[in-house]
């Protein structure tokens, strides 16, 4: 019995008018927004289980953005289905067979050449949520052109060559998060210490459950609203420490 693995209340979304706009990048499609001044500056957003026309997604693009970046949010899920609430879990392995996290490079590969290309980025980095997350730490161990990255609760797969990071990293994770033991964590930080030779922090957010980060303002629980923001801006922190 697997326990349902991404789980958090999605609940009533407020709608969100977004700031940015699409485009198409050879097969991808991407969320992107940008300053209203010229940057060399950009973050790639990877979105959650819930793909990247989630609100909450589109709500972080716009936010990145407003801290002076290129953001983009592409479908990581080629055009696919994304997980719905109305999905059952029972089937949530079978569905991951299809939208294995492990499996981003080439779409990242695309990307990436667009940021440099038509965007005239000279540094990039990655932050992702969940699913994204796990993504993220991915592509921190083989893609040498993200400056800095940020992973959110991403699940941790122990395995021995997933601590030899290529760039800074940040682990952002929620103290009740149910599909993360501490235990997980623990080890994690004990393998970065042993292999890593970047700079990288691990951080637990007080009381605060799986997909705690993305919230959209008027979404957030007011005894959450503080962690929520102080995530946020340590993110950016990160981001703009390195890029």
């Amino acid at each position: 019995q697997m326990s349902d693995p991404f789980l958090y209340n999605t609940g009533e979304r407020s709608q969100y008018g977004c700031l940015g706009h699409e485009v198409q990048i050879e097969h991808i499609m991407a969320y992107v927004c940008r300053p209203s001044f010229f940057t060399d500056k950009a973050v790639i957003v990877i979105h959650d289980i819930f793909g990247w026309l989630f609100p909450d997604i589109r709500y972080i693009v716009d936010l990145i953005a407003g801290h002076g970046f290129i953001a983009i949010c592409p479908d990581f899920f080629k055009g696919t289905e994304p997980w719905k609430t109305t999905d059952h879990w029972a089937d949530f392995a079978d569905w991951m067979k299809d939208h294995d996290p492990m499996k981003v490079d080439k779409e990242a590969d695309v990307v990436l050449k667009y940021l440099k290309e038509q965007c005239g980025a000279k540094k990039i980095g990655v932050v992702g949520f969940s699913w994204g997350g796990m993504a993220v730490h991915h592509l921190m161990l083989k893609n040498p052109q993200l400056t800095a990255g940020v992973s959110l609760y991403g699940i941790i797969r122990d395995s021995e060559e997933r601590y030899n990071l290529l760039n800074p990293t940040f682990f952002i994770f929620g103290e009740k998060d149910h599909t993360i033991s501490f235990d997980q964590i623990t080890l994690l930080d004990e393998k970065l210490k042993q292999y890593c030779k970047v700079a990288y922090k691990i951080k637990v957010y007080p009381g605060q459950v799986h997909g705690f980060a993305q919230l959209k303002p008027e979404d957030m629980k007011p005894d959450d609203k503080p962690y929520i923001e102080e995530a946020r801006k340590d993110m950016t922190d990160w981001i703009k420490m390195f890029i």
